[in-house]
């Protein structure tokens, strides 16, 4: 299962248990600054230019309410920094102290007349919107029991003063208006909000799980720009072309520096986009690989990505799926081959029993019998090649083991055996299939009978610990020529071979045995001689 980061960021669309978030306090200490900057215009305006007839009743009355309004604005923009008391209490207490101020501001300036119930408009549509639609017709209710409130208040103290409870009654329909209007918004902002958190979401899971696709892909991959920096690239693409995966990427790579074929190729299909290119060899992993340009625009000239089709992973599967084929058909012609062969054979074992005084009969049963045994051999590894995935694991002395191998092989093959010579620091265990084992060493240790010089000490066997962790190595060395480097790329395939008599099934069929026990085999190139290892765990 794969968690994203995107998943465990979540915004706080709506205030939680935790208390509410950076956005909240910060939209609240905007609207304390706003309730600062009203207050000054108003002081400017009245005191300083006169301009209007605000305290048009009570000038010094007038100018404490604003001046007390602007050290209530300043003390509630520290208690926001300090962030107590909580988010609610603090954004109940500023709209109450905007109702009491504006309404001891509307009886100083002689009434509702003075026009600064208006303000009160203000301060209810930005606190519900900061609330996101709470408390909005609370607030507006309370504003409008202020100003009927300063009304009546205002017909019985000033003097000669008609009370305008029309006028109120509008402003206070106003007032809910304006709070409905504002949860309304506040309603539509939270789900666009909300879908637009979904949405940044989405795209940063889809973002992510791109980038996985594409690091896991058995394709290299290059984004290259119209400058030939490369942008971006995958794990197998770096592999590709030699690049480091701990590189800098504030140093931007040039493709020219690392491929400069591979940069040719681009500025040709850059100026011809229909070009078809051949296969393409890689000079730093020396891979064969398949290049294809796809334009990031409509535009050439930008960014561009580069496909690098590993081929030898397709001919390999091509080969796998060539030779699967070929050992089904293989197995069916031996089954139908063995039965006359056997036939055959045994009519010359007959024939030979009987007296003859004809020399050339005697050579000609002869001849009968070598290659029906060698059809027989064939037969035999054609049908080992379906039966390689069967192994029976069993824990093994590899000591012990190779010792009476070379005993049997010895007396088998009638072979000296100071031929070979066994090199083992310690005894160790393995876990390995003992006919599998048995076969593979046969092969190698005939292989090497035939190229060495066939003198004392000629083969080599060596059992070895190697430096990684519980891997065993276990080579097979001749003091023969080796082999050639034009003959290393086939050493393993089926059906090569070099001697005039081999099959050319011996070698293929002791690698995949070996990769059938969860070992392998290789070879290792030496000045001198040959050098075969079996790696395996040790158990």
């Amino acid at each position: 299962m794969i968690t994203y980061p995107a998943l465990s960021h979540k915004a706080k669309l709506w205030p939680s248990e935790s208390g509410y978030s950076d956005q909240f306090w910060r939209s609240l200490l905007f609207f304390s600054s706003y309730r600062i900057v009203v207050d000054i215009g108003l002081i400017t305006t009245t005191w300083v230019f006169h301009l209007t007839n605000f305290g048009a009743y009570h000038y010094s009355l007038f100018l404490q309410a604003v001046l007390g309004h602007i050290l209530f604005s300043s003390a509630s923009i520290l208690m926001i920094k300090q962030r107590k008391p909580d988010f609610d209490s603090q954004l109940t207490l500023q709209v109450m102290g905007d109702i009491f101020f504006i309404c001891l501001m509307i009886y100083a300036s002689g009434g509702i007349h003075s026009g600064l119930g208006i303000l009160l408009m203000v301060s209810l549509a930005g606190s519900g919107l900061i609330s996101r639609g709470r408390l909005a017709l609370f607030f507006a209710a309370i504003a409008a029991i202020g100003v009927l409130l300063q009304e009546t208040y205002a017909s019985f103290s000033i003097p000669g003063y008609s009370a305008q409870y029309t006028h109120a009654g509008l402003l206070s329909m106003g007032y809910f208006a304006v709070a409905w209007l504002a949860h309304q918004l506040a309603t539509y902002a939270l789900a666009s909000e909300k879908l637009a958190l979904e949405r940044g979401t989405d795209l940063a899971n889809m973002a992510q799980v791109n980038q996985l696709v594409i690091q896991d892909l058995q394709e290299g991959i290059l984004v290259v720009d119209k400058n030939g920096d490369i942008k971006q690239r995958n794990a197998y693409a770096e592999k590709l072309i030699g690049l480091q995966p701990d590189a800098d990427e504030t140093e931007q790579a040039k493709l020219a520096d690392y491929v400069p074929v591979l940069a040719t190729r681009l500025a040709t299909w850059r100026d011809n986009t229909n070009t078809r290119f051949d296969l393409l060899r890689l000079p730093n992993s020396n891979t064969i690989v398949r290049t294809r340009f796809v334009p990031i625009k409509t535009n050439s000239r930008a960014g561009v990505v580069i496909f690098l089709e590993d081929m030898s992973r397709i001919q390999a599967q091509v080969q796998q799926l060539k030779l699967a084929a070929l050992g089904r058909l293989s197995a069916n012609i031996a089954h139908e081959i063995r039965n006359p062969l056997s036939s055959i054979n045994h009519a010359a074992e007959l024939l030979q029993e009987e007296q003859s005084s004809n020399p050339t009969h005697a050579r000609l049963l002869r001849i009968i019998s070598n290659n029906t045994q060698r059809l027989n051999k064939i037969v035999q590894d054609v049908l080992q090649l379906n039966r390689r995935d069967t192994a029976q694991t069993e824990t093994i002395d590899a000591v012990l083991f190779i010792r009476n191998f070379i005993e049997d092989f010895c007396h088998t093959e009638k072979i000296n055996p100071e031929v070979f010579i066994l090199e083992v620091s310690e005894s160790h265990l393995i876990n390995f299939d003992s006919g599998h084992l048995n076969q593979i060493l046969w092969n190698l240790c005939r292989n090497a009978w035939r190229h060495c010089r066939q003198q004392k000490d000629s083969i080599r066997i060596k059992l070895t610990k190697a430096n990684r962790a519980n891997n065993i190595y276990l080579d097979v060395l001749d003091d023969g020529s080796g082999v050639s480097p034009q003959q290393l790329k086939q050493l393993f395939e089926p059906f090569f071979t070099t001697a005039p008599s081999g099959t050319g099934l011996g070698l293929y069929i002791a690698r995949e045995m070996c990769e059938t026990n969860h070992a392998s085999l290789e070879y290792i190139e030496n000045l001198t001689g040959g050098h075969f290892r079996i790696i395996f765990k040790e158990f």
